[in-house]
């Protein structure tokens, strides 16, 4: 063997792959890049995909009396029982680059008896393509060899990040929009967990900043989480977020809750709006509700009760959140979902991802990415479940390219999440996944993921993700870079909740309960009608302009209770 080398090709060989033998089973390990020289094509980059050990003194026909024998005969002859083994390393071909920079594979096998060497890191960098230096997200895998991404090919072709819970979708997530953000992209982020509020502050020193290259760094400035509740319930929120109430159309008011209103409902909507249309020209949720009032058929009385639901939810206001405020260049804007509904969710979702998809279409914001996490919930598979959300997210998907308005999908059921949404993603970084359903639909769905990725997949420790890329010639696996930023999406830990002190418990205090007396009578109502005559029938009026509330809606009262 020749100096450094680690193995020698032997027995059959292909163009596409071989076998070699190893001396040293520490030599190599699997998944590690090695090369090999090509009398063709010179130095030619391969993984190794398995290495397996084998005894030529005992075979799996052996009994284990038999074995056992052979071994105790090895030592006491004073032989290492372990030196007669073979080790024999499988090898898959990635290529090497021709004088035009393509990546080819040879067209003639290898050479039995040629010798095995790992590859260096320009050869490494070269062939699969890692010589960028936007976005810088980590690792290659057991290398020193950093690992970026272009920014036009992550936000124009879409992303997604798929895991499955605890394996770090969104500490993984936060590292590109941390890179994004550097970079002055827009992000809109919505946030069904409050997992991204913690990007203002800068992360303790205590992570391993050396190995990575980078110091810890805050966004307080440049990030702004809105909340559709109140502050109230999400006192973290730095504004609130609400939807245009003038002016709004029958479908407008539909697609709130698509699934309550019927034909008769839509209708007498038109109606009521046809005719302040024609009075008015700004009219509000308060107008419609007068007119469908003095609607004659029965059923305004369950359109009221829907157009009631969505003025006490305290979404629509006459000062909406605009689209110019939340998409700002080198600025954050985060949609905190904490205390809402998820009926609600993908109402808001639906609507503000309509009216951004729209506003990017006439250039009136700037280029930006829209990240969706939990993705499976706004945009379920078909079959799983219906949401306002799904029809525009596909749109986003499939269109958004043209535009500029990229789209970054988390979700922990890639099995969940409709297809023609994650079929549009050019880049896919996927973290250890176990559930077969979710590794079949990754297979099937995800250009340049076989058998033996699935295999790697379940198989990844926290914070190694593999990496599929239009800009990288094959998947690989990276150890991604710490975070600058204050990682909030922790898990709560239950032994140490559990072993804390407990506050004291509260006791409710009962209060007397006064007895009538037995002169005590009925109250009359000055004006009440007399005994046996009919209440008097109540004509509708425009009720005055409600005031507006301090702390969110009758509708988030009624789940949470006021505050006291």
């Amino acid at each position: 063997m020749m100096r450094g080398s680690v193995g020698i090709i032997s027995g059959e060989t292909g163009s596409f792959d071989f076998k070699f033998l190893i001396s040293d089973s520490t030599a190599v390990h699997r998944g590690e890049y090695v090369k090999a020289w090509h009398e063709g094509d010179g130095w030619v980059l391969c993984q190794v995909l398995s290495i397996k050990r084998f005894s030529d003194k005992v075979s799996m026909k052996n009994s284990f009396d038999e074995a056992k024998k052979a071994f105790e005969e090895l030592k006491k002859g004073g032989k290492d029982r372990k030196s007669s083994d073979r080790i024999v390393a499988e090898a898959t071909v990635i290529g090497s680059r021709d004088p035009s920079g393509l990546l080819r594979a040879p067209k003639t096998p290898f050479s039995p008896g040629d010798d095995v060497f790992k590859a260096d890191n320009d050869l490494i960098s070269s062939v699969l393509g890692l010589s960028g230096n936007e976005m810088y997200i980590g690792l290659l895998d057991g290398t020193d060899i950093p690992v970026h991404l272009s920014v036009n090919s992550l936000v124009q072709k879409h992303c997604s990040i798929l895991a499955k819970t605890g394996s770090g979708k969104s500490y993984t997530a936060a590292v590109l929009l941390e890179e994004l953000l550097d970079r002055k992209v827009p992000l809109l982020i919505l946030d069904p967990h409050s997992e991204y509020a913690s990007m203002k502050e800068p992360a303790s020193s205590s992570g391993d900043f050396k190995k990575f290259g980078v110091s810890p760094k805050g966004y307080g400035s440049n990030v702004t989480i809105y909340t559709p509740a109140n502050k109230a319930v999400n006192p973290n929120a730095d504004e609130l977020f609400r939807l245009n109430g003038n002016n709004l159309t029958a479908k407008d008011l539909t697609s709130i809750f698509p699934e309550n209103f019927n034909s008769t409902h839509i209708g007498i909507l038109y109606e009521s709006i046809q005719k302040l249309r024609a009075e008015m020209e700004t009219y509000t949720l308060d107008d419609i509700i007068f007119e469908v009032s003095n609607n004659e058929s029965k059923a305004r009385w369950n359109v009221m009760s829907l157009l009631e639901d969505i003025r006490d939810s305290d979404l629509l206001s006459s000062s909406p959140t605009s689209l110019e405020e939340l998409m700002q260049k080198g600025k954050a804007a985060v949609i905190d979902f904490k205390g809402v509904a998820p009926d609600l969710q993908s109402m808001i979702v639906a609507q503000l991802c309509s009216a951004l998809f729209e506003a990017r279409k006439m250039n009136a914001i700037p280029p930006g990415m829209l990240v969706v996490e939990e993705a499976h919930n706004f945009a379920p598979e078909r079959g799983f479940s219906k949401t306002a959300s799904s029809e525009v997210l596909r749109t986003i998907a499939s269109e958004g390219r043209k535009f500029g308005l990229g789209m970054l999908v988390i979700s922990q059921r890639p099995a969940r999440i409709d297809k023609n949404v994650l079929s549009q993603c050019g880049t896919q970084i996927i973290m250890k996944v176990t559930n077969p359903n979710d590794l079949k639909s990754i297979s099937k769905g995800l250009e340049g993921v076989n058998s033996f990725v699935e295999d790697e997949l379940m198989r990844l420790p926290p914070g190694v993700a593999m990496l599929v890329s239009n800009d990288i010639e094959r998947p690989v696996l990276i150890d991604v870079r710490v975070r600058k930023s204050k990682h909030g999406g922790e898990s709560v830990n239950v032994l140490k909740s559990a072993q804390a002190s407990s506050p004291a418990p509260v006791k409710r205090t009962s209060k007397p309960v006064s007895q009538p007396t037995a002169s005590s009578a009925p109250v009359q109502v000055e004006g009440s009608a007399e005994a046996g005559s009919p209440p008097p029938k109540r004509q509708p009026r425009r009720q005055p302009d409600r005031q507006p509330k301090a702390e969110g809606g009758g509708l988030f009262k009624k789940i949470f209770g006021s505050e006291k």
